[in-house]
């Protein structure tokens, strides 16, 4: 009888035994996922030490398939319970168990396991024998699964899979989810399974009613992008309803209103009016079948949808024929124009417009940004130019609500509630209209996994030129009844939103040439090293005696914050920063506070409402020239040192010259500005524990075998060269330098508080956040 001492230890056991048999190409890193003991062909393994309670062992083995039914994974046919001090293999088949898998699951796999029953194993196999041996390993080398049930639980992982393997073929969605209900008829992979034909049943709902507030995420990435998001949480919906009702009211008496929604995707901000309000409202969707499902869902209740009828040539390549919202042809369409024509009719627009930036990070990865941007040469879009310039272009959200107030709203009581993120008023300025009443959403709850701020704003179309508003904040919270989770709206007061007016770039980047300086340094990328990749450098690789290095704080907002604020010793090769001069470079460093602010404060209230801001540039230089702020300047000095996205590092480049950290407080190799400037500063407790930390890291440091002591480290030289990892036994990431990476852990904790009780405060009165 075996004797392990930990249940790892066990399992690299078996697999080590039994994989050469099975496939000699496989590794155990291989199947390894979804926080399984493994998964090998049509097998799902779980290893104890001794298996005491069958039925709890099998129960959560069940949960792991149910998690991988969810994701879009295929469920092994075969469970596999071994008890691995026993010698023990326990068999069963996941088809029994099928209702089971088909669950969905709160909590770990591992708990409140204790009252599940299920049948008895099919085998009990002896794996000390030469038979049970040779039977594991004929088990390990089947390939059967059992078919699942799509659902709404599901979809999505199935979607995104197909959407993966088929990457190449440039399928669409009426490929994955196609019905025989409309004129266009495609069958799709859910009803007809080709590809999953061994993992799914055919789907047997006769539309995709029951799909519908998931249609938005029913897209291949890229396409999801270039529609834009639709999706608006139940919750959020009905709430902004009250907002529409307000609207509602101020219909002058005896008037007619429509209720307008260009992109209502499958109709969810619209669930919750009442027959009355349904009435009034006109509806369009640009993806097929979200108009099926909108049509289905709401076609016998509102007023009108665009198109009214499908007809023949309805179906456009994926899309609905005419309700393009930015096209000259939809601006005109005769069924919204009767009523814009009437003088004795009031528009109401009530809609969560497609965020879309074809610019972004994601599009570039896949290789798209130029292909999903055929949205910019619309008629809309190039009408909208003829009025605004600049990023303002670049947000196809920004192109709704322009086009809204332009083209759609025309008398004092018209109204406009909108969901959107608040930089088109706040940072944009793309509209100038009457504050009557908004919201502050999460939009976490939007199909996204980012905290941050989404407004839904209730404008009248009244000219007014506010500089400040207030949104009543709510997020969706969730607890559990009956074993079950309910969710509910939780208050967070009020949210104060403020126009910005000068950026960061205009007001303070130092635009100063040296006095002495040459053109054939280096250039920087964002890891603090000289820059080798293949993209374009966008700024000349300066040297001068006289640069303390090169600050990046782009743009207003903080989407992409570590890509858009850095600090290194030399310029970044893509630019967006400038060379920082050694006479003035305190002053410059409030803007690399500022620039972290996200990653410090995390509360969805905070990103994209709180923005970066040069408001304050003429009290900040007037307290900066009598000294008023000295003491300020040697925290955000204090910080910057301590600071990890402080990327400056010390090496020797191309040039075969040696770049010097400036940043850093460690002389080993000479003074530093930093280390030069901070003995002015009269330390309080908090700060004398944060150098004393680094002290200690310091001290640490030069006791690891990485040590070169060439350079005066930085923080982040440290932790990136000198902080350094192993694998144990049981494939956990242990650090060589115990202390060394418990002091850094320590001092990146203090840091952050030392940020938000001495650095936030002062950025806000001189309005670098606003």
């Amino acid at each position: 009888m075996k004797s392990y001492s930990n249940e790892k230890q066990g399992q690299d056991s078996f697999y080590l035994v039994y994989l050469p048999h099975v496939d000699s190409s496989l590794t155990e890193d291989q199947i390894l996922n979804d926080y399984t003991d493994g998964v090998v062909n049509g097998n799902i393994l779980e290893f104890k030490l001794q298996i005491s309670n069958l039925n709890s062992t099998l129960f959560q083995a069940i949960k792991y398939l149910s998690v991988m039914r969810i994701k879009g994974k295929p469920v092994p046919k075969n469970i596999l319970l071994v008890s691995l001090n026993d010698d023990k293999c326990y068999l069963y088949d996941s088809s029994d168990y099928l209702n089971d898998i088909q669950k969905v699951y709160i909590g770990g796999a591992s708990s409140n396991n204790g009252s599940f029953v299920g049948k008895s194993p099919l085998e009990t196999i002896d794996l000390d024998t030469h038979l049970g041996q040779a039977r594991v390993v004929a088990l390990l080398r089947e390939n059967k699964y059992t078919k699942i049930d799509i659902d709404v639980n599901c979809i999505v992982g199935w979607a995104e899979h197909f959407y993966r393997i088929n990457k190449s073929l440039n399928v669409r969605k009426e490929d994955f989810i196609g019905d025989a209900t409309g004129l266009h008829s495609t069958i799709g992979e859910i009803r007809k399974p080709n590809v999953f034909k061994d993992y799914i049943n055919p789907y047997e709902g006769e539309s995709n009613e029951a799909f519908g507030y998931l249609m938005d995420k029913l897209n291949d990435n890229i396409q999801k992008k270039n529609l834009g998001t639709f999706y608006t949480h139940e919750l959020y919906a009905e709430k902004s309803l009250e907002l529409v009702r307000e609207a509602i009211k101020r219909v002058p008496e005896g008037n007619d209103y429509i209720i307008l929604d260009r992109c209502a995707g499958t109709g969810n901000l619209e669930l919750h009016l009442n027959d009355e309000e349904l009435s009034h409202t006109i509806l369009s969707t640009l993806e097929y079948y979200e108009y099926r499902v909108l049509v289905e869902r709401l076609g016998d209740k509102v007023r009108h949808i665009i198109p009214p009828v499908e007809t023949s040539d309805t179906f456009n390549k994926g899309m609905v024929l005419g309700a393009d919202a930015l096209t000259q042809e939809y601006v005109e369409n005769p069924i919204i124009q009767q009523y814009l024509k009437n003088e004795k009719c009031t528009v109401i627009m009530f809609e969560n417009p497609p965020y879309a930036e074809t610019t972004s990070l994601e599009h570039q990865r896949h290789g798209a940004g130029r292909a999903s941007s055929v949205w910019k040469h619309s008629y809309v879009v190039n009408e909208m130019r003829k009025e605004v310039k600049g990023q303002a272009l670049n947000d196809m959200g920004n192109v709704f609500i322009w086009s809204a107030f332009k083209f759609y709203l025309r008398q004092d009581t018209d109204s406009y509630i909108v969901y959107s993120p608040v930089k088109y008023w706040k940072s944009q300025k793309l509209i100038d209209k009457k504050f009557m009443d908004g919201f502050a959403f999460n939009r976490r709850h939007f199909h996204t996994n980012i905290d941050a701020c989404v407004s839904c704003i209730y404008w009248s179309n009244e000219e007014d030129n506010i500089i400040e508003l207030y949104l009543d904040a709510y997020d969706i919270d969730d607890k559990i009844q009956k074993d079950k989770k309910v969710e509910y709206l939780s208050g967070g007061g009020k949210l104060a939103v403020k126009r910005i007016d000068e950026m960061f770039s205009k007001r303070y980047y130092d635009k100063r040439s040296f006095v002495f300086s040459e053109q054939d340094g280096v250039l920087i990328g964002l890891n603090g090293e000289e820059y080798t990749g293949n993209l374009k450098n966008r700024l000349i690789p300066l040297y001068s005696e006289d640069m303390a290095g090169y600050l990046v704080a782009h743009s207003f907002g903080f989407d992409n914050p570590d890509a858009k604020s850095s600090l290194l010793v030399a310029g970044r090769y893509d630019g967006n920063g400038f060379y920082i001069h050694k006479d003035n470079y305190l002053e410059k460093l409030p803007m690399f506070a500022a620039s972290r602010y996200v990653t410090y404060n995390r509360c969805w209230t905070e990103r994209a409402r709180i923005m970066k801001s040069a408001d304050g540039y003429v009290k900040f230089g007037k307290d900066v020239k009598s000294h008023k702020c000295d003491d300020f300047l040697y925290k955000c000095l204090l910080f910057t040192v301590f600071e990890t996205q402080n990327h400056c590092r010390e090496f020797v480049g191309s040039d075969e010259r040696t770049y010097r950290n400036q940043f850093t407080l460690d002389t080993t190799n000479g003074d530093t500005l930093a280390a030069t400037d901070i003995k002015k500063m009269k330390m309080n407790a908090d700060e004398q524990v944060l150098v004393g930390l680094w002290e200690n890291i310091l001290k640490e440091a030069k006791k690891t075998k990485e040590y070169d002591k060439r350079w005066n480290y930085g923080l982040y030289q440290i932790i990136n060269e000198l902080d350094t990892t192993y694998e144990d036994a049981n494939g956990v990431t242990q650090y060589n330098y115990t202390q060394l990476h418990t002091y850094i852990t320590t001092l990146k904790q203090k840091v952050k508080e030392y940020y938000l009780k001495e650095i936030v405060p002062v950025l806000f009165k001189y309005e670098f956040l606003k």
